[in-house]
């Protein structure tokens, strides 16, 4: 069946263009709410003897508030500390007894977690999530949340403070994003507000967000609907319903004119960020932007990669992305100068090469290269039944963005419907002169830094 589901995901890539604008790909689910608000979504996929139980509470780093950051990714770690009836260390040890595995993370938008495990032992990862729904903080304690936060302390001075370039992002998004804003806070949370945070704080944080209202359950692979429903009924109707959470209103975001900063870093090799804001996740021009990335730096035959790196041999390496999030998206090109040469080089060709696609467009074959790129990617994602990326977890996040879990050909055809027109007009209307540039270069060099504007 696994071969059966890969030769079918295939005809439809290769179809004869026509047959592909009418063929419509469907992931079946069925969708019921318990009392206490928690959302559950099924899907029956027998290929392989697995499931995947994928839960997405509607909360991120972007529900905190200034001087209170890093909750959230806090609790992407006291949620494995074990809950009301299951111990310390056991949540892992039962599900890798059981041949299962596990993990979980946090955005800004969401968190989520997820255990794959055989289909028998089905029972076993929804007896673990929804005890720690409903009894998290019958295990929690002030000691377990001092620990946590030290773990999380040092995550951030390995991936951040002393990694290389790991500054950047934080320094990205202050820039980007106005104060107040939930993105301009970075997810791990600040130093001074993960010391400051009382035990009462975390706690209240906890009950604001964590109730099965603000949270939805998906479940794929080899089940039985009606069963499944019956065991989700038994394991997660007793968990009280959380407080009302209400809607988010911040403030705009805008940037006025061209904004450069620049970071001296312990860095051998000077990096360019040059970052503008974007439309939303799902939203028109989101789509649009993701293609640009791939026009200017999917890849060795790329714009940028081929410029920058095979003719002129400036630079290390090039990137360019799209990270789509729920209140608006930001869009970087990121180079890596090799030695010899500085950012204000790169930045020069940088600009060439976007100046060139808005005058010009992209070619067909470069829009089409870009779209094949994000196909490839999902239907990679249709063969899963879950983990990161998988179909439970792409269920969960269809429902959060768009409220329908399965808005799977709505996706792929955001894509498939794009012109070289297009994808011109994006480029045009937001890469703009409205962005900030980031220089980081090797301590004592600022001389390397694009600090002047470039003809």
């Amino acid at each position: 069946m696994r071969y059966a589901l890969s030769a079918l995901l295939v005809s439809l890539a290769l179809a004869a263009p026509a047959a592909a604008q009418q063929a419509a790909i469907e992931v079946p689910y069925t969708r019921f709410t318990l009392p206490n608000g928690l959302t559950v979504l099924l899907h029956e996929d027998h290929a392989i003897p697995m499931v995947s139980v994928n839960v997405w509470y509607h909360v991120g780093s972007g529900r905190e508030v200034p001087g209170r950051t890093g909750f959230a990714h806090l609790f992407e770690h006291i949620m494995f500390e074990g809950s009301g009836n299951v111990a310390e260390g056991e949540f892992d040890r039962l599900l890798e007894g059981a041949g299962g595995d596990n993990n979980g993370s946090t955005n800004a938008d969401r968190t989520n977690y997820w255990e794959n495990v055989p289909s028998n032992a089905l029972e076993l990862a929804l007896y673990l999530e929804s005890d720690r729904m409903g009894y998290l903080l019958d295990a929690m304690s002030p000691e377990k949340v001092d620990g946590q936060r030290d773990v999380v302390k040092n995550e951030r001075r390995q991936s951040y403070e002393n990694r290389p370039y790991g500054m950047a992002s934080i320094l990205l998004s202050e820039n980007l994003f106005p104060e107040g804003h939930p993105y301009h806070w970075p997810t791990i949370g600040y130093m001074d507000d993960l010391t400051a945070a009382s035990y009462e704080d975390v706690v209240s944080f906890y009950q604001s967000y964590y109730g099965p209202n603000n949270a939805s359950l998906a479940i794929s692979g080899d089940i039985d609907v009606e069963e499944t429903k019956r065991l989700v009924e038994k394991w997660f109707s007793d968990v009280g319903r959380g407080r009302s959470v209400p809607p988010m209103d911040p403030p705009a975001a805008g940037l006025d004119g061209e904004e450069r900063i620049v970071l001296e870093d312990k860095v051998q090799l000077p990096r360019l960020y040059t970052c503008w804001l974007t439309p939303a996740f799902y939203t028109p021009g989101d789509a649009e932007m993701d293609v640009v990335a791939g026009v200017l730096a999917g890849g060795k035959n790329s714009r940028l990669y081929k410029r920058l790196v095979y003719d002129l041999q400036i630079a290390q390496d090039v990137s360019a992305f799209q990270q789509s999030r729920r209140m608006g998206s930001q869009f970087c090109v990121v180079t890596t100068a090799r030695t010899g040469h500085g950012l204000a080089e790169l930045e020069g060709v940088v600009q060439q090469e976007i100046d060139k696609l808005v005058a010009e467009g992209p070619t067909e074959r470069e829009v089409d290269r870009a779209v094949n790129q994000f196909e490839a990617a999902f239907l990679d994602q249709l063969e899963r039944i879950g983990g990161f990326g998988g179909k439970a977890d792409a269920l969960n996040q269809y429902y959060f963005f768009t409220g329908n879990p399965d808005w799977f050909q709505e996706d792929l055809m955001r894509y498939r419907a794009l012109s070289p027109s297009d994808i011109r007009a994006a480029a045009t209307t937001f890469l703009d002169g409205d962005r900030v540039i980031l220089s980081v270069v090797p301590e004592g060099r600022r001389d390397l830094a694009a600090e002047r504007e470039v003809s």
